[in-house]
């Protein structure tokens, strides 16, 4: 009998293959040849350039748009379910709520500190002539009516993101007092966010050419000699968000939480440098979700924290950069605004941030804060033209205070798993789920302290 020959074995394949570029560096790329584009649209008045920009543009912030409906409903359901599991949901809930109300004072105290000291709207050479009232305006009566929906269809429909935040709480409320008898709506509602998450993964993964459009566009409809106006302005929104971002939150984590902020920022940096693009913090929710259980916060915690903060933790739109606004445009309109006038921006900044409710752009709670001190609202027309610019670092420092307040909490009840933190790493987001094998497996069960 003949000896079978054996089979030949695979040889390494020889030739160039192209590395795998980081997605930070795609972004980077992207800021760089969006800001050339638009130089070029601009200068050389390439009409076709600047629409194709825009057009990438505005298609990535549709997509990112066609998931926030769905995408908050079921977040905000399944969120109030997942409380189940955990004991004192009432006690870790309210020491949530309390942390967002402080870290918004200190964000507007900090934005009313810098406006007072640079007076951003003298030399501007703009007028009021130049402003023109929005389309959509926020007032008391329309933030505190609008709560509730007339019907179930049209808060999808048309977007409004408070109303379906209602109607998502009213039925996880009510799941959780039926009990077993709404597992199945909770399963299903489960399955459905998972898929929503899933599909999200792909938009996020155009980000680098989504911003290609979108900056690309700002500098050749907008060109620096528009941005050079609002330099001090700018200046000072870029400013705060930093001290809020690389000031604030550090101190809060290092003296409340008792844990290093580098490797905060370590861990939670896919979820800054995406808010930063998208300008979304809804859009950017799967991956905040992702960082913050990474960094150590119990799931069913998490589950419940960042889909809420999502939604009402503002501290850029909400507080630095009204409070700026409101001088801004006081300055402009040879308004002088009193102590009373202060206090009434940190208490809009405070009570009103569900306005902005997580989509790109501040221009509710600007109207909001602009109609309660009575500042006219054509002021509002001045800040448009800039305010993709500001809206990038506006919607970072948003999703970066939805990480911290979780972990901050998470240490102060004592469910904080300290290894995980410790172990936490960024991840590059063409991963849709990065597992690092060094990092310890966390606990199933959430059992807060009595």
């Amino acid at each position: 009998m003949s000896t079978p020959t054996p089979a030949p074995t695979a040889q390494p394949r020889s030739g160039f293959r192209i590395p795998k570029v980081p997605f930070w560096a795609q972004i980077l790329a992207g800021l760089v040849l969006g800001v050339l584009l638009g130089w070029a649209a601009r200068t050389g008045d390439v009409a076709w350039l600047k629409d194709t920009l825009d057009q990438i543009g505005t298609i990535f912030v549709q997509l990112l748009k066609l998931a926030v409906a769905p995408l908050v409903f079921f977040a905000i359901l399944v969120s109030i379910t997942n409380l189940r599991n955990v004991n004192n949901a009432a006690r870790l809930a309210t020491r949530t709520l309390l942390w967002f109300f402080a870290t918004s004072l200190i964000a507007v105290a900090i934005g009313l500190a810098i406006g007072l000291l640079t007076n951003p709207g003298a030399g501007t050479d703009l007028s009021p002539k130049d402003g023109a009232a929005p389309e959509d305006s926020g007032s008391w009566i329309d933030f505190l009516t609008g709560i509730i929906p007339t019907d179930v269809i049209t808060p999808f429909t048309e977007l409004n993101v408070l109303q379906i935040v209602f109607m998502a709480a009213a039925l996880g409320v009510a799941a959780l007092k039926l009990g077993e008898k709404a597992q199945p709506i909770i399963a299903f509602s489960e399955t459905i966010l998972e898929l929503l998450q899933k599909a999200l993964w792909w938009v996020i993964r155009l980000a680098p050419l989504g911003t290609v459009g979108l900056i690309g566009f700002a500098i050749a409809d907008y060109g620096w000699n528009l941005i050079s106006k609002y330099a001090t302005f700018t200046a000072d929104v870029y400013i705060g968000c930093a001290l809020v971002l690389f000031g604030v939150y550090p101190l809060l984590l290092a003296t409340v939480a008792k844990v290093s902020p580098l490797q905060f920022f370590r861990g939670a940096w896919p979820a800054i440098q995406l808010a930063f693009v998208s300008r979304s913090s809804v859009g950017t929710m799967p991956v905040t979700k992702k960082v913050t259980e990474r960094l150590g916060v119990p799931k069913e915690y998490t589950s419940f924290a960042v889909p809420f903060g999502a939604t009402t933790k503002m501290d850029g739109c909400a507080a630095i950069y009204p409070a700026l606004a409101a001088i801004f445009i006081a300055e402009i309109f040879d308004v002088s605004l009193g102590l009373q006038d202060y206090i009434l921006i940190a208490f809009v900044s405070v009570i009103g941030s569900a306005a902005t409710a997580g989509l790109t752009g501040a221009t509710i709670m600007t109207t909001l804060t602009l109609s309660t001190l009575g500042l006219p609202l054509e002021g509002v027309g001045l800040l448009l033209a800039i305010d993709p610019i500001l809206d990038m670092v506006r919607t970072a420092t948003n999703v970066a205070g939805q990480a911290v307040i979780p972990v901050l909490v998470a240490s102060q009840e004592k469910i904080l798993d300290r290894d995980m933190y410790e172990y936490a790493t960024s991840f590059d987001l063409d991963d849709p789920d990065p597992v690092d094998s060094q990092q310890p497996a966390q606990s199933p069960a959430v059992t807060v302290p009595a």
